[in-house]
């Protein structure tokens, strides 16, 4: 999708909350809590009045059934203007950069000025998940009167599968988890388990001196004490890495293990959009413009997180770009072959043309989600602004987002600073 538009929009802030390997320290917050967190943080920094808000856009995976609109509730919950409209949706990994199109389009056709985009999951609190069985026995029994009747009924229960916890991890159309998708992924393009384990290495190093020196904890609105990222492993060695077992794929063709991949999180991210006219009215310094976008979808079978190497592409291609002109590049890992998976096929081309040679240095500067942590719907949200503020510290001009998600899909947001 082209984004040229005459009145451009605006990221002008972001805040988020630490991220926690879930069943850990924000074990007991739900992704309605966090999303809270993230949301009033944003507003209180930017010292936002409230009722200029248009738009609240937030996306979630891991949903509540008894919280339907979770973005509503934010409004409502989190002391925001009531009249605020607000939505909530669903679109996997990719469901912050989804969030930040669908405030942009808003903007963009100008039924809004200012709106915020984030995406919020509580990995320590998923739905319960009661299989069929099991259910009807705890419906009829119900809709029973008669007590000993209920009683005979629920008997039945020992005999049925026990209800469980979590999300469906397998695909539905193939049947194979994310990471046995990946590891055929990454066998499909050669890539080494030594490979990953350095990229991984360098993720956590990467997110530790950013934190150290507080790049990434000024991103972060600190909740319940906590001030910083919970997973990032400074002490972390290649050797360590590599006395690692496989996850997905047991023999000795296995390649992705717990040090390689980015762990269950959980956590909020939101962002400030705003079009140029308002920012301009309001005496804002922006931290960069969302100059292009692109979503591309492909069959799982062909490899479940490729999508990105058809998406970003497209997306340098239309803006007559080369790599030598992105000066940062903020990619989500969800796995570490993941993202050599997808920079390889950018490189050589699959589906596209070449897009010439790309430069490492450029790469995730502060890190990313095998370090950082992977709250599935905020993710988006949450690199999209690391690369803005990254970008208004340098001073750079352009910056990329490439992100990967479940059921083949893929994102990739193009950012511009003014060039002075």
């Amino acid at each position: 999708m082209s984004t040229q538009r005459h009145n451009r929009i605006a990221i002008v802030g972001g805040k988020r909350t630490p991220f926690a390997k879930a069943g850990t320290l924000l074990k007991d917050y739900t992704a309605l809590d966090l999303a809270i967190h993230a949301t009033r943080g944003l507003v209180e920094f930017e010292q936002l009045d409230q009722t200029l808000i248009d738009d609240v856009v937030f996306g979630v995976v891991a949903a509540n059934p008894r919280l339907p609109h979770l973005a509503r509730e934010i409004v409502l919950q989190g002391d925001l203007d009531p009249k605020t409209r607000a939505l909530t949706l669903s679109d996997n990994c990719i469901s912050g950069a989804t969030a930040l199109r669908t405030v942009y389009d808003s903007i963009a056709m100008g039924r809004s000025e200012v709106g915020i985009a984030g995406g919020a999951e509580s990995m320590s609190n998923p739905p319960l998940v009661i299989e069929t069985a099991t259910a009807r026995i705890l419906q009829e029994a119900a809709q029973l009167e008669e007590s000993n009747a209920r009683n005979r009924l629920l008997t039945r229960l020992a005999r049925e599968p026990l209800p469980h916890l979590g999300l469906g991890l397998a695909e539905p159309s193939t049947g194979l988890t994310m990471g046995e998708h990946t590891e055929l992924m990454v066998k499909d393009w050669n890539i080494s388990r030594q490979d990953q384990d350095e990229l991984a290495l360098r993720s956590h190093q990467n997110a530790h001196a950013a934190t150290e020196d507080g790049r990434l904890t000024a991103e972060i609105h600190p909740l319940n004490g906590i001030s910083q990222d919970q997973q990032i492993r400074p002490d972390t060695s290649l050797e360590k890495l590599g006395a690692l077992d496989p996850v997905f794929d047991r023999t000795e063709a296995g390649t992705i293990t717990a040090g390689n991949a980015s762990p269950l999180t959980d956590g909020a991210a939101a962002l400030l959009l705003m079009s140029e006219t308002r920012v301009k009215n309001e005496d804002r310094e922006p931290l960069a413009f969302i100059k292009d976008m692109e979503f591309a979808a492909i069959d799982p079978k062909e490899g479940l997180l490729m999508a990105p190497a058809i998406a970003v592409p497209k997306l340098l291609s239309r803006n007559r770009l080369n790599w030598s002109d992105i000066d940062i590049v903020e990619m989500h890992e969800a796995f570490a072959g993941q993202v050599l998976a997808n920079i390889k096929a950018w490189v050589t081309g699959w589906k596209a043309e070449p897009t010439g040679r790309f430069d490492m240095e450029k790469l995730n500067p502060l890190g990313s989600s095998i370090a950082v942590g992977h709250p599935l719907a905020a993710t988006g949200a949450r690199i999209i602004l690391t690369l803005a503020n990254e970008l208004n510290r340098r001073g750079s001009r352009y910056g990329l987002v490439s992100i990967c998600a479940a059921g083949g899909l893929g994102a990739a947001v193009l950012l511009e600073r003014d060039h002075v």
